[in-house]
């Protein structure tokens, strides 16, 4: 999960704040579902809060990548 927050947040665009035309800072981001994560912005300024989300792509490890191996049963 983590990694995924990470790539999303390597392709993030602040927002910028519609009152002071400023860019928001990043305040946190959140996993909403498996492919959507929500970023959170706040205003140094005037304190205005903004979001944006990023969608990602699954990743797919054939199981012959795996770390541990599959389960064999045994004949």
């Amino acid at each position: 999960m983590v990694d995924k927050i990470r790539r999303a947040f390597d392709e993030l665009e602040a927002p910028i704040c519609s009152t002071c035309n400023i860019e928001m800072r990043w305040t946190r981001s959140t996993l909403v579902a498996a492919d959507i994560i929500n970023h959170l912005f706040h205003c140094p300024n005037c304190s205005r809060a903004g979001e944006t989300r990023s969608k990602i792509e699954a990743v797919m490890v054939p199981p012959g990548k795996l770390s541990a191996p599959a389960f064999k049963r045994a004949a």
